[in-house]
C-alpha cells in the first residue's frame, strides 16, 4: 500500500543532525515537490511530480500547502489523574507556584489523584490525550512518570505509559521521573522517602525498564542538588541515561553538575545565568526550553535566542501537565517561541522536529528523506512562517504516523 502527496511545499530538513547555530534555520525546502510513502516509510522525495506512480497508490494533491515532519514533543508529563482547577484559582488570587507546592499542593495534589487511579484508567486517559496531540501534529512524544512517588505507583505509571504507546499510533518514549517531588506524607519523613527512592524504586525501575531515561526536578521545595546527585550517581551505575529539570525558578548548581557528568538534557533554564547558558551551548547537552510553562506560570522565559546564537542544541517541548502547562499543542509552543524566545519560525520548527527526535534517540524520523519513518504533517498553510505568526488556531490539515493517517483529519482533507 502506498501514498503519494504531491504539489506540496516540502520542509525536508535534509542535512546535519542535530542542527545548531545558523543551521537551525535551514529547512532544506523544496518549493513544489512530492513524497511517496510505502509500508510506513518514505520511499521517495523530490521536486515536481513523481514520474512513475505505483499502481494502487492513494494520491493527495497538497495544492501548495506545507508538508513537514511530524512534531516531536520531547518533554511532557501527560500521564496523570485528577485536575488542578482549585489551585489555578489560588494562583489567580496571588499565590505563586512554589508557595502552592510548599503547601502540599502542586505536584502532590496530582500525586494523590494519580495514586488512586488504576493502570487501566491511567492508560485510557493517556491514550485520549495522545489522540488529541496527534490531531495537533505530534507524532512522537516523551511521557514521564513522577506522579506516583511510591515504588508501586511509579511502576504503575510506567506500565500505563508503555501500554498507551502500544495502543496509540503516536510513538511514546517513557521516562522515569522518580525524583519529581518530595512526598510530605511519607511515614519515614524526608530521609525515609529519599531512601525508598534510592534503595527500592530505582532498582525496581531498573529491573522492569532497563535503560530507561531517568529525570529529576531540582528546585526549592522539591529535590536539592545533593539529593539528585546521590540518586543519579547510582542510576548511572545501573546504566540509565539522565535528564534533569533545572533552573526553572532558581539556579541551584544542577546545570553545572549535569554538564560535568554527561546528562543528556537540561530542561527549563528560565533562571540560568547568561554565562552558564553560554557554557551549556558549547557542550553536547541539549537545552530543552518550555515556553508554555512561562506563559501559564509567571511570564518568565529562558533566553533561547542567546542559547542558539552561542551554538546550543535547542529543543522545544510543551511540558504538557495538569499544573504548570495544561497545553498539548506544539503549534502553540512554536507561536510562543517566536514571540517570547525571539526565535524565527524556522528555528522553532527544527527544534520541534529534528532536534527533538535526536534527543529522544529517534534517528529514523524528524526529516523527509527516503528510508525514514513516514511521520508527516500537512499544514493548512502555504507558508510555514504562519506557524509562528498565528496562535490558538488549528493549523494541521492531516497527519500520518508511520504512514497511517489520522482518520478524522483525513476526512477533512477529503472534504
Amino acid at each position: 500500500m502506498s501514498l503519494l502527496i504531491e504539489n506540496a511545499r516540502l520542509l525536508t530538513l535534509a542535512g546535519p543532525r542535530p542542527r545548531t547555530g545558523r543551521e537551525l534555520s535551514e529547512l532544506s525546502v523544496i518549493s513544489r515537490g512530492h513524497v511517496l510513502v510505502r509500508d510506513g516509510l518514505i520511499a521517495a522525495v523530490g521536486p515536481g511530480r513523481l514520474a512513475d506512480v505505483p499502481d494502487g497508490t492513494t494520491v493527495i494533491d497538497a495544492d501548495g500547502r506545507v508538508l513537514m515532519p511530524g512534531f516531536v514533543d520531547a518533554h511532557t508529563h501527560a500521564c496523570w489523574a485528577g485536575d488542578r482547577l482549585d489551585e489555578w484559582e489560588q494562583k489567580q488570587a496571588g499565590a505563586t507556584y512554589l508557595e502552592i507546592l510548599e503547601a502540599g499542593g502542586g505536584i502532590m495534589s496530582t500525586v494523590r489523584h494519580t495514586r488512586e487511579a488504576s493502570e487501566d484508567e491511567l492508560t485510557t486517559a493517556l491514550v485520549e490525550r495522545l489522540a488529541a496531540m496527534r490531531r495537533g501534529g505530534t507524532t512522537s512524544v516523551e511521557v514521564k512518570s513522577g506522579y506516583g512517588l511510591t515504588t508501586q505507583a511509579e511502576l504503575t505509571m510506567l506500565r500505563a505509559i508503555r501500554r498507551a504507546g502500544e495502543l496509540s499510533p503516536v510513538t511514546v518514549t517513557p521516562t522515569a521521573c522518580i525524583a519529581h517531588a518530595i512526598d510530605p506524607d511519607h511515614a519515614g519523613g524526608r530521609d525515609g522517602f529519599l531512601r525508598e527512592v534510592r534503595e527500592d524504586t530505582l532498582p525496581a525501575v531498573a529491573e522492569e525498564f532497563p535503560g530507561i531515561a531517568l529525570d529529576a526536578y531540582c528546585e526549592n521545595g522539591a529535590w536539592s542538588l545533593e539529593e539528585v546527585v546521590g540518586l543519579y550517581e547510582r542510576a548511572a551505575e545501573l546504566g540509565h541515561p539522565l535528564r534533569v529539570h533545572s533552573d526553572q525558578f532558581n539556579e541551584l548548581g544542577m546545570t553545572e553538575w549535569a554538564l560535568e557528568h554527561g546528562v543528556r538534557s537540561v530542561d527549563h533554564l528560565e533562571a540560568t545565568s547568561p554565562p552558564l547558558l553560554d557554557t551549556l551551548a558549547r557542550s553536547d547537552c541539549y537545552g530543552v526550553i518550555l515556553p508554555c510553562s512561562g506563559f501559564h506560570v509567571d511570564g518568565r522565559y529562558a533566553d533561547a535566542r542567546r542559547f542558539v546564537d552561542a551554538g546550543g542544541r535547542l529543543v522545544l517541548g510543551t511540558n504538557y501537565n495538569p499544573g504548570s502547562s495544561p497545553c498539548h499543542s506544539m503549534p502553540m509552543a512554536i507561536a510562543l517561541a517566536v514571540r517570547e524566545l525571539k526565535l524565527t519560525a524556522a528555528e522553532a520548527i527544527v527544534a520541534s522536529t529534528l532536534n527533538a527526535a535526536e534527543l529522544l534517540g529517534h534517528d529514523d524520523r524528524g526529516s523527509l528523506q527516503p528510508g525514514l519513518r513516514a511521520d508527516l504533517v500537512l499544514l493548512r498553510h502555504r507558508d510555514e512562517r504562519q506557524l509562528g505568526y498565528e496562535f490558538g488556531s488549528d493549523p494541521v490539515l492531516a497527519c500520518w504516523c508511520g504512514g497511517e493517517p489520522d482518520p478524522s483529519l483525513l476526512e477533512t482533507l477529503s472534504a
